[in-house]
């Protein structure tokens, strides 16, 4: 009776999916459809974990099915080779290095297909001086994470550093969790499925938690970084209607945008797995404070960044090969990183930028730093200011190529700022756009808080009463809606 009941309050759970867009994660529908969803979880999560990892992963694929219509069958049938080959691949006395390459490949050809194909169509056509007509391919949203996610279990059972033998609805538990599916963070199999195994109940510092992720995660997505999008797109779309000092702006304006949209989805994605009873790791720690390339990395997007040194670098060589095939494995490794944001040139160039960065970072660091400047004595504090400005610098230039579409705009937008650039601008655009300059700065100001300063700030959340927890929740919907626009800004890193 119970089960027929869940079974009817799955259905009705579908239907109010079919008819609202509840994939952004800070939209009233979302919310509606998550409460609801909530309900069915509770009586799960403490009595039947096997129950609980079919609701979920039903939830999940369906949740997958809205954002990618019929091609969400890519997924299961992703996670039923791989969960088999690996599983072929641990009893297996010979062969298994031909086994994991086998997993590894098919992971990796729907990817190469439907984000690819019209970009090595068209590369090869420019070359050979033929034609080629792109294709109408529909890039599956969230494919990108969950085929690395796929890799790293593979490789990881492979190397022996996950033993865990996960049955196939753990697996696929793992592969389609909803909070991850459309932007990652990319999350390892040992960090996921032993938590599966767990027997108990939730606690409600977790759950409070939780809610604080998401609030944080909402107030940098749904209010900072769509509010700042606005001003951005016009620049971006046509530089050359605007003056030098406005495209500066929109260029301080993206570096902005993206962090807060990519690290509010992750908070979000964080906090949403917390009050599913789960924990993830951090994404982001406070990137912009980074005083080098090489630190930046250790600190933006960590679980694409250690996926790379990981499944890539290491692989490679690392740095275990002499110091100029270690700048070698730096840039190539740059290079991949930047074509798996986008099949563009301008996403490879970006990747190039940032593995020279790194290359000429650990240059500096081992060779001319202690030749040179052993017995140089410069301030710690001026030597810290100088190598943040140098590293903000160049990150602002290098979102440039990331942000525009093509290199005309991007070389638009730096003309602009070197040859028609003017502070006179400065009062009139702090006077037409004062909200948007003052969400610049409190935006910027944001990271001069340090990690214990917002550890403080998320146990006070969780310390209050519940009823401030909820007014303060409230209020970051309330600015959500306020700053918003009209239509609901896209996670920037859910197309990748």
């Amino acid at each position: 009776m119970t089960d027929s009941l869940l079974t009817h309050y799955f259905r009705l759970l579908c239907a109010f999916f079919a008819e609202h867009h509840v994939l952004a994660f800070g939209s009233i529908p979302f919310w509606v459809c998550f409460l609801a969803f909530l309900a069915g979880y509770t009586f799960f999560r403490g009595k039947r974990t096997r129950g609980m990892m079919a609701y979920v992963t039903a939830f999940s694929l369906f949740f997958y099915y809205k954002a990618n219509g019929a091609l969400m069958l890519l997924l299961p049938t992703t996670a039923l080779a791989t969960w088999y080959l690996v599983g072929r691949m641990r009893t297996a006395k010979r062969r298994k290095g031909w086994l994991l390459a086998l997993t590894v490949v098919l992971n990796l050809l729907p990817l190469l297909y439907f984000k690819y194909a019209n970009f090595l169509g068209t590369t090869w056509a420019a070359l050979v001086d033929g034609n080629f007509a792109p294709w109408d391919i529909a890039l599956p949203i969230g494919i990108s994470f969950y085929t690395f996610q796929g890799i790293s279990y593979a490789v990881d059972v492979y190397r022996g550093r996950f033993r865990l033998e996960p049955t196939l609805l753990e697996y696929t538990f793992y592969l389609t969790f909803f909070p991850l599916i459309l932007a990652g963070p990319i999350t390892r199999a040992g960090t996921l499925i032993p938590q599966l195994r767990r027997s108990g109940g939730i606690s409600s510092r977790t759950v409070w938690l939780g809610l604080w992720l998401f609030t944080v995660g909402l107030l940098k997505k749904g209010v900072a970084a769509d509010y700042l999008a606005q001003f951005v797109n016009l620049v971006f779309d046509e530089p050359t209607a605007y003056s030098g000092f406005e495209n500066l702006m929109a260029v301080a304006g993206y570096t902005l945008q993206i962090y807060l949209d990519f690290s509010g989805y992750s908070d979000m994605a964080i906090g949403l797995a917390a009050m599913l009873g789960f924990r993830l790791r951090d994404n982001f720690n406070f990137p912009y404070r980074a005083t080098s390339v090489a630190a930046f990395w250790r600190r933006w997007h960590i679980s694409l960044s250690t996926w790379f040194r990981d499944y890539f670098y290491i692989p490679l060589g690392g740095n275990r090969r002499g110091r100029w095939r270690t700048y070698l494995n730096n840039f190539l490794t740059m290079v991949l990183a930047g074509v798996w944001h986008g099949s563009t040139w301008m996403f490879a160039a970006w990747g190039a930028l940032h593995g020279a960065a790194l290359v000429v970072n650990k240059a500096w660091r081992d060779i001319a730093l202690p030749s040179r400047l052993r017995e140089v004595r410069v301030p710690k504090e001026v030597n810290t200011a100088l190598s943040w400005t140098l590293t903000m610098v160049f990150l602002m230039c290098s979102w440039v190529f990331f942000r525009a579409p093509d290199t005309a705009t991007a070389m638009a937008v730096f003309s602009q700022i070197f040859t028609n650039f003017d502070l006179a601008y400065l009062p009139p655009f702090v006077a037409v756009r004062t909200a948007w300059c003052a969400m610049l700065v409190v935006a910027a100001a944001f990271h001069l808080l340090t990690p214990r300063h917002a550890a403080r700030l998320a146990a006070g959340f969780v310390c209050a009463p519940w009823g401030i927890k909820l007014l303060i929740f409230a209020a970051a919907v309330q600015l959500a809606v306020t700053f918003g626009q009209s239509t609901v800004q896209p996670f920037i890193y859910a197309q990748f």
